[in-house]
């Protein structure tokens, strides 16, 4: 162990400090740490004119210039200009010089405490020169042991909250993944006769940044856009809850084959990453809905019942071709006004095929495992079993409830209306029963005959029990055919249907398509 003290003087003069510098009364004396360095007596002089060449050899006090120090020969200062001022008995002359002196002691000697890895001090506390050791602080077994233990449990807390949010994360990624891959093979199935794939930033530039909004419904937002040829699109913007991309899968699957005047035609779609969108061609006129409920005197256009007429036949024919004309059977299961889509020329286009399901034609049933569709216009055989399975006839079902309000040019359903009140299908079947004529807008004389048409099949289709409304394609022949041939169906609410299943004979239950 080195028992030493240093002493500096930032001032660089330590011959001024150590003039009353007393080490006899103390413990300390001067180090000499090198062989060839002795204790010699020195003498200090405050000299005035002082030639040059004696400042180089004998360096002055920076702070005085006027004092030195010599060692052993007085004759090495002119005796004229220099007056001793003092005289240090055994000290080292080098260190003058150097702004740093080294004390040392040998009592009291704490070398054994410092072996002990203990701490040294004054015995009993007083300050004589006698020494004792002393346990250092928080060395003691209790007191190194309780702060471990808890260190110890807090960090294995913190580890397990870290484990948790890890294995959270790493979950919630896996089933986006999953979801991820499940999308992309699908649509590497579907290459060959896909629709154009855009990328995410493609679409924030057919939409000008989302800046046109077109509507806004369950599954995402529509916005306007313009393709690099100028041709207008509608963009759906799918919302990011749709977990497993099934309402995503289901509109480039249904929609992705078809290709008929009176369906709306897939243009594209984006598949990146979590975000997806749908690109279709844009119909100025935006869905039937506005025109036949209108909110605003902008949307406000008269239809004529010739026209109104045209529309039904339309959407019947594009109705047919997704039951009928496909590779495979298209149920849709959301046939209504807001997505019957029209061109410039009022010409109707199925849209919104998030809730389609693809089946075998050879086949007339589906099962599913919850109810679809929008309330007002569900079948009741998809709202519940005890009415049957769903098929295509549920369309048929929509399709019906759709075609009594373009007559009535109102809502069938009414979540607020009084359920004392006779509701519209019930008062068209009555006054049709009763032989009386429905005179709803009546404007020319041919006008009576439509109205009835569509009052009648509207009717057949919303029979409760399934076998009982027409196919889609008997509708399309109906529309087409002479009204005199129509006649009104027997009553169709459950309070007066003795019968409300399907027959197991004429439809057969199969599962859905994956």
């Amino acid at each position: 162990m080195s028992q030493q003290i240093s002493l500096s003087d930032p001032e660089r003069c330590l011959i001024l400090n150590i003039l009353h510098l007393n080490l006899s009364a103390s413990p300390f004396s001067f180090t000499v740490d090198e062989r060839y360095l002795t204790l010699d007596n020195i003498s200090i002089f405050k000299c005035s004119g002082m030639p040059a060449y004696y400042r180089n050899l004998y360096p002055d006090c920076a702070s005085d210039k006027s004092i030195f120090a010599v060692s052993y020969s007085l004759d090495l200062l002119p005796q004229a200009t220099c007056k001793k001022i003092h005289e240090i008995p055994s000290f080292l002359y080098d260190t003058i010089y150097s702004s740093l002196i080294r004390l040392s002691w040998l009592n009291p000697n704490c070398s054994y405490c410092e072996g002990l890895e203990k701490d040294c001090g004054f015995k009993n506390y007083t300050k004589q020169l006698t020494t004792q050791c002393f346990d250092r602080p928080f060395t003691t077994k209790g007191t190194v042991k309780e702060p471990l233990i808890a260190g110890g449990v807090i960090g294995l807390i913190l580890l397990g909250i870290i484990i948790m949010a890890l294995y959270e994360c790493y979950s919630s990624s896996k089933i986006e993944r999953e979801n991820q891959v499940r999308v992309e093979k699908f649509l590497e199935d579907y290459r060959a006769h896909r629709p154009t794939r855009y990328t995410y930033a493609d679409i924030k530039k057919i939409t000008n940044q989302f800046q046109e909004i077109l509507g806004e419904g369950a599954y995402g937002i529509v916005y306007k856009g313009t393709l690099s040829n100028e041709i207008h699109v509608a963009v759906k913007i799918l919302n990011d809850s749709e977990g497993n991309g099934e309402e995503f899968i289901n509109e480039v699957a249904a929609m992705g084959k078809i290709h008929h005047v009176n369906v709306v035609r897939l243009v594209g779609f984006c598949a990146d990453g979590v975000r997806r969108a749908l690109v279709f061609e844009y119909l100025p006129n935006q869905s039937l809905d506005k025109l036949i409920f209108p909110t605003s005197f902008k949307d406000n256009i008269t239809l004529t019942w010739k026209k109104l007429h045209d529309i039904a036949m339309g959407i019947a024919k594009g109705l047919e071709y997704l039951h009928q004309g496909c590779d495979q059977q298209i149920l849709h299961f959301d046939i209504k006004p807001q997505n019957i889509l029209l061109d410039h020329n009022l010409n109707p286009k199925i849209s919104d095929f998030g809730l389609a399901k693809l089946c075998s034609k050879e086949k007339s049933v589906v099962t599913m495992t919850e109810a679809r569709g929008t309330m007002g216009y569900i079948a009741p055989e998809v709202l519940s079993s005890n009415f049957g399975k769903a098929s295509h006839k549920s369309d048929v079902y929509s399709f019906g409830m759709m075609l009594l309000e373009m007559v009535g040019g109102r809502k069938n359903f009414d979540a607020k209306a009084d359920t004392s009140q006779m509701n519209f299908p019930e008062w068209i079947h009555q006054r049709l029963n009763q032989g009386e004529e429905l005179k709803i807008r009546i404007e020319e004389d041919d006008d009576v005959i439509i109205v009835r048409k569509l009052a009648v099949i509207g009717l057949w289709c919303i029979q409760w029990n399934a076998t009982d409304r027409p196919s889609i394609k008997i509708v399309t022949q109906m529309l087409e055919g002479d009204v005199s041939n129509l006649t009104v169906p027997s009553p169709f609410t459950t309070r007066n249907t003795t019968h409300v299943g399907p027959s197991t004979q004429e439809l057969t239950v199969i599962s859905e398509l994956e």
